[in-house]
């Protein structure tokens, strides 16, 4: 084999098969450049939100999240991380606000329901949104798979907190809350429900759902109600 022909054989697609597996994860973590800009990069590129939000995990969770809109006679609806917006085509909410970080995705959700005027959409930039009135609040706020997708410390306490303050009476929350998790550089698994305990005591655990066996997903459904000695703090 001439010189040419070992350079024409050697691609990145095949380095990357002779590499060992923990240089393949060290390449794979330098091409990461913080959760906003591969979300962005994700949809703008043609991507989606992910299998957790179609068939049928997406089922399962719109099934549980709407027997609770039903049960506690939810009025509106706070998503911070809409993504695009293919789980929200199998909810029933009165009134829902979608929120997100990349500009791609919330165009996509507002394209997909431009004829529902239930559904508002809006970018999200934590560094340049602050809401201290409390407009972008709602009875309930919803985080679907967001949380184990934010890898930077400081953004997964920012959104955490912004999660809670963004609700009225309850919280739901579809995550892992474990690290023993096998995880790519986009995301980051370890339990939330600590920083929950600590940082937001006003919210009581009411329930805890794990999918079936059958569905092939590492994240479960939690409820939080906003004790009623502390509801409009």
């Amino acid at each position: 084999m001439t010189k040419d022909s070992i350079k024409s054989a050697i691609t990145p697609s095949s380095v990357g098969r002779w590499m060992p597996s923990s240089v393949r994860r060290w390449v794979r973590a330098r091409r990461f450049h913080g959760s906003g800009s591969y979300w962005e990069q994700r949809y703008a590129s043609g991507g989606t939100s992910g299998a957790g939000s179609y068939g049928a995990p997406a089922n399962w969770k719109a099934r549980i999240v709407n027997d609770w809109v039903e049960k506690y006679s939810i009025t509106s609806v706070v998503d911070l991380g809409c993504g695009d917006g293919n789980q929200l085509t199998l909810a029933n909410y009165p009134r829902y606000l979608g929120l997100d970080r990349s500009a791609t995705a919330v165009m996509t959700c507002i394209r997909k329901f431009h004829d529902d005027a239930s559904k508002s959409f809006l970018r999200y930039d934590p560094e340049t949104t602050s809401d201290p009135e409390g407009w972008l609040r709602g009875d309930l706020a919803l985080s679907l798979e967001v949380i184990f997708h934010l890898v930077e410390d400081d953004i997964r306490e920012d959104y955490l907190r912004r999660l809670f303050a963004s609700a009225d009476r309850f919280v739901v929350i579809c995550s892992s809350d474990r690290s023993d998790i096998a995880q790519g550089p986009h995301e980051h698994h370890r339990a939330f429900s600590p920083w929950v305990e600590q940082n937001a005591t006003a919210w009581t655990l009411m329930q805890r759902i794990a999918p079936p066996t059958e569905i092939d997903m590492v994240s479960e459904l939690f409820l939080y109600g906003r004790d009623a000695s502390t509801a409009g703090d």
